[in-house]
C-alpha cells in the first residue's frame, strides 16, 4: 500500500559480470537479491571497474558508469557524475585491493574525497600485520566511509587492533551470500553422470594459492580403499593468473595426477561455470575440500557456497575457515599436508554419523548466509546511514504449491518431512489435512487452478475417512491409514469443522461443497460439548463460513453459545494489564479474538467486537517487539506475571496472526491492523528474532521452527501450510471486494 515516491537508487561499485572475477559474481548476486526484495521501490545500478585498458565487457543495462582502474581521471569524472544524480542516494563499494589502481588501490581515495553521497564499503579482504602503506590507505578508506561491512567477525577485531579503527558502531558483520539450494538432492550425481561415485570437490578460479596439489597427493591411499572415489577440480584458471603464467599451474596439477596414477580418480572442469552448474556440482559432492594456502584469507566465497549447500567440509585453517567451521561445522587440516587431508577424508568416509552431523550444522549456518537474508542485512546497514525505505517487505514471493504437492499422496498430506522429503513413517493427521483443505480451497478461489482442485478432493476425502459415525473424528493415522487413538483431540475437531465450513461457502464446485456439508452437518451436533477454548474458536470460524451459505437459526445459536463461552473466559481472566481469555498465552492465540470478530459479523453483538479488538490489541502489543513479530515459544509458553518463553517459535502462530489481523482490518478499517498483518507475514521472510528466512524459495516449503540459535531444517506439513495460508491471505487481501 505504498504510494508513489521519488526514485531511490543504490549505486554498487565493483567489478561486474561478465568479467570473470569473484567480486563481479558477488556484486551481481547482491544486486539480484536486493532487486528481488526491494525493486522497484529501491533500484540498483552499477559503476563497473575495468582492468587497465579493457573496456570491452558486454555489460547489461545495470551498468551506468565505468572506470578504467588505472585512469585517475575516470575516478574523478565518475564522482562528479554521481554527485549530479539526485536519484542515487547511497554508494556501496565492493573493496578488494586488486581492482582499484595505484599502490594498494589508492586511486579510490580521490574518488571518496570527491563524492558527496554517503558511502558503505564492503571489505572483501582484511589483511593482518599490514605494512605501513597498506594500513594507512585502508584506514583512510574506512574513515571516509559512513559504514563498513565485513564478512567475518574476526575482521572487526583485526581492524580494531591492527588498523586502529575503534568505532565499532561503524562496522557491521554480514555473511557472504550464498544461493538457496535444498539440503539434499539425490538426483545431483545423476545429472553429472557420476552415480555410485564418492565425490570430493574443490571449485573456484585456479591459482597457486589454492593448494590443490596437496589434496591430490592425499588421494593414492584413499583410492585403494575407496576405488569409486573421484575428485572434481571445478573452474578455470584465474584470468589475471592466466595473463602472467598461462596454464602452468593447471598443467602442473595434471602432471601430478598422471604421475600418481590418478587419471580415473581426478577430473578437471576447465571453464567459468554458471551458478546453476556450480550448485549442481556442490549438491552432488560428498566432501568439499578447501586446501587454501593463505592463512590470512578473511573470506572465501567458495567455502561459503559449500556450507550453504550443506556439505561436509575439510579446510586448511585460513582465518575464515577457523571462524565458520567452528561448532562442528567442518574439519580443519594442516597447511601443505596431504597426510592430514587424507586422514580427514578417511574419517568422514568411515563415520557416516560424523559426516551427517557436519552437513546439518553447515546447512544451518548456511541459512543465515542465503541471499534474501544478506539483502535484508544490507538494507538495515543502508538505513542506518540514510533512510532509504522501510525494511518491511511488501514485494512477496510468488505463490507456489510445489512443496504442498510433494508432501501429498493419494491419501492426504504427510505429517512430517526429513528436511524437504516427506517422512512417510509419520503418517497423517486430521489437523494437517484440515489446514491443507483451507489452503487448497483458498488457492482455487483465487487462481481457479486444477491442481488445487485435485488437492481439495484429496484432503476432503481424508477428512471424510477420519470422521466417525457419531460425527467426531480421529486425528492421528499411521501410513497404512490406521487410526492411532480412540478419538481425536478437540482442537482437531474444531479445525475439521472450520475447514468444512470454509469449503461450504467457497467457490468450488457444488458436489465438493455437498461433501463438505455432509461432514459438517454430522459434526456440528457435537460443538456445544467442547471444553477447549481453541476448539470453540475454531468451531465458531467454521460456523461463520457455513452460516454465510446457509442462514440456519440453529447455526447462529451455536455460534452465540460458543462466543459467550469466550466472553465468560475473558471476563474471568482479564485485567487492566492482561486483556486475555486465559492466564497464559500458548499456541494459535490469535484464533480466539478472530472467532469473536466473526461472531460479531454473524450476530452484530458489540460486546464480541469490543473484546475481539481489546484482545488482538493486547496480543499485538505483546508479540510485536522493536518492529518484529516475536512469537510465544512453545518451550514454556507465557504465564501471567512470569517470564515469557521466546523459543521455539512456530510458523502456525505467525500465520494465525496474519489472518486475524487482516480480518480485524477488514471489519474495523483500522490501518494499523493491516500494517501489523504485513509485519507478521514478514516473520516468514526474515524479519524475526534470528533475521532468517523461514520460507524456502527453492522448495516452496517452510522450515519447522525458529529456536534460539538456528532454524529447524525440516519442512513439515503444518509449517508449509501455515506459510501458504499466510501468503494466500495477504494475496486475497489485495483483491477487490476481498471476502472474509
Amino acid at each position: 500500500m505504498e504510494g508513489k515516491k521519488e526514485q531511490r537508487s543504490v549505486l554498487y561499485v565493483g567489478t561486474y559480470v561478465p568479467r570473470e572475477c569473484g567480486i563481479a559474481t558477488f556484486t551481481n548476486d547482491l544486486i539480484r537479491a536486493m532487486d528481488r526484495k526491494f525493486n522497484p521501490v529501491l533500484k540498483s545500478e552499477v559503476l563497473a571497474m575495468n582492468d587497465a585498458g579493457n573496456n570491452f565487457y558486454n555489460y547489461n543495462e545495470k551498468v551506468s558508469l565505468q572506470i578504467d582502474e588505472s585512469n585517475i581521471n575516470d575516478y574523478l569524472n565518475a564522482a562528479n557524475e554521481i554527485n549530479g544524480r539526485e536519484d542515487i542516494k547511497i554508494v556501496n563499494i565492493q573493496h578488494e585491493f586488486g581492482i582499484f589502481g595505484g599502490a594498494y588501490g589508492e586511486y579510490l581515495l580521490p574518488f571518496l574525497d570527491a563524492i558527496k553521497k554517503p558511502v558503505v564499503i564492503t571489505l572483501h579482504t582484511v589483511i593482518p600485520n599490514p605494512n605501513e602503506a597498506r594500513r594507512e590507505i585502508t584506514r583512510s578508506i574506512i574513515n571516509k566511509a559512513s559504514a563498513v561491512v565485513v564478512m567475518a567477525s574476526s575482521a572487526k577485531k583485526i581492524l580494531n587492533e591492527e588498523y586502529g579503527i575503534h568505532d565499532s558502531n561503524k562496522i557491521f558483520h554480514i555473511h557472504h551470500g550464498v544461493p538457496q539450494v535444498p539440503f539434499s538432492n539425490k538426483n545431483a550425481k545423476k545429472k553429472i553422470n557420476l552415480e555410485n561415485k564418492i565425490i570430493l570437490s574443490t571449485f573456484g578460479l585456479l591459482s597457486r594459492g589454492k593448494g590443490i596439489e596437496y589434496a591430490i597427493k592425499a588421494l593414492p591411499p584413499l583410492v585403494k580403499k575407496f576405488p569409486e572415489l573421484i575428485y572434481l577440480i571445478i573452474g578455470e584458471t584465474h584470468p589475471q593468473v592466466r595473463k602472467r603464467e598461462g596454464e602452468s599451474y593447471r598443467n602442473m596439477l595434471a602432471k601430478l595426477v598422471e604421475d600418481l596414477g590418478l587419471r580415473s580418480n581426478v577430473r578437471f572442469y576447465n571453464k567459468y561455470h554458471t551458478l546453476k552448474e556450480i550448485t549442481t556440482y556442490l549438491s552432488a559432492t560428498d566432501i568439499y575440500i578447501s586446501p587454501s594456502l593463505d592463512e590470512n584469507q578473511i573470506v572465501s566465497g567458495t567455502l561459503s557456497y559449500a556450507l550453504g549447500c550443506g556439505k561436509a567440509v575439510i579446510a586448511t585453517p585460513i582465518a575464515y575457515a577457523k571462524e565458520v567451521l567452528s561448532k562442528n561445522r567442518g574439519i580443519l587440516v594442516d597447511f601443505r599436508n596431504p597426510e592430514s587431508i587424507g586422514t580427514a577424508i578417511n574419517e568422514l568416509l568411515t563415520n557416516e554419523n560424523l559426516k551427517k552431523n557436519l552437513e546439518k550444522n553447515a546447512y544451518q549456518l548456511g541459512r543465515k548466509m542465503i541471499w534474501p537474508n544478506v539483502a535484508a542485512e544490507y538494507l538495515r546497514v543502508f538505513n542506518k546511514v540514510i533512510r532509504l525505505r522501510e525494511d518491511i517487505i511488501r514485494k512477496f514471493p510468488a505463490i507456489k504449491l510445489n512443496h504442498l504437492v510433494s508432501m501429498t499422496d493419494n491419501v492426504g498430506i504427510i505429517h512430517h518431512a526429513k528436511h524437504s522429503i516427506p517422512n512417510r513413517k509419520t503418517g497423517y493427521t486430521l489437523d494437517d489435512n484440515a489446514r491443507a483443505l483451507v489452503a487448497a480451497t483458498k488457492h482455487y478461489s483465487i487462481f481457479k487452478s486444477q491442481q488445487s482442485l485435485k488437492l481439495i478432493n484429496t484432503y476432503l476425502s481424508f477428512i471424510h475417512y477420519a470422521q466417525e459415525e457419531n460425527g467426531r473424528f480421529h486425528n492421528l493415522f499411521d501410513y497404512e491409514k490406521r487410526s492411532l487413538e480412540k478419538e481425536g483431540s478437540e482442537d482437531s475437531f474444531g479445525r475439521a469443522l472450520s475447514a468444512c465450513g470454509y469449503v461450504v461457502s467457497s467457490k468450488v464446485h457444488e458436489n465438493v461443497k455437498a461433501t463438505a456439508k455432509f461432514i459438517f452437518d454430522n459434526a456440528v451436533k457435537s460443538v456445544e460439548s467442547l471444553d477447549s477454548l481453541r476448539a470453540k474458536a475454531f468451531s465458531i470460524i467454521g460456523l461463520y463460513h457455513y452460516y454465510k451459505r446457509y442462514k440456519h437459526s440453529d447455526i447462529l445459536d451455536k455460534a452465540r453459545t460458543l462466543a459467550d463461552c469466550l466472553v465468560h473466559a475473558y471476563d474471568a481472566n482479564s485485567s487492566g494489564e492482561w486483556e486475555w481469555f486465559e492466564p497464559y498465552l500458548t499456541y494459535s492465540n490469535s484464533k480466539l479474538p478472530e472467532s469473536l470478530f466473526l461472531a460479531y459479523l454473524m450476530t452484530k453483538n458489540e460486546r464480541y467486537l469490543e473484546i475481539a479488538k481489546k484482545t488482538i490489541d493486547f496480543l499485538s502489543n505483546t508479540l510485536i517487539v522493536n518492529g518484529k513479530l516475536v512469537l510465544i515459544g512453545n518451550k514454556g509458553w507465557y504465564y501471567r506475571n512470569s517470564e515469557r518463553a521466546l523459543y521455539d517459535q512456530q510458523p502456525v502462530d505467525a500465520a494465525a496472526m496474519v489472518q486475524t489481523l487482516l480480518i480485524a482490518y477488514k471489519i474495523t478499517k483500522k490501518k494499523s491492523y493491516y500494517s501489523n498483518a504485513v509485519l507478521a507475514f514478514n516473520w516468514f521472510l526474515g524479519k524475526n528474532s534470528l533475521n532468517q528466512m523461514m520460507y524456502d524459495e527453492v522448495t516452496g516449503g517452510c522450515f519447522d521452527g525458529l529456536s534460539e540459535e538456528t532454524i529447524n531444517l525440516n519442512q513439515g506439513a503444518e509449517s508449509t501450510i501455515s506459510y501458504l495460508l499466510a501468503r494466500l491471505n495477504v494475496e486475497e487481501s489485495k483483491l477487490p471486494n476481498a471476502i472474509i
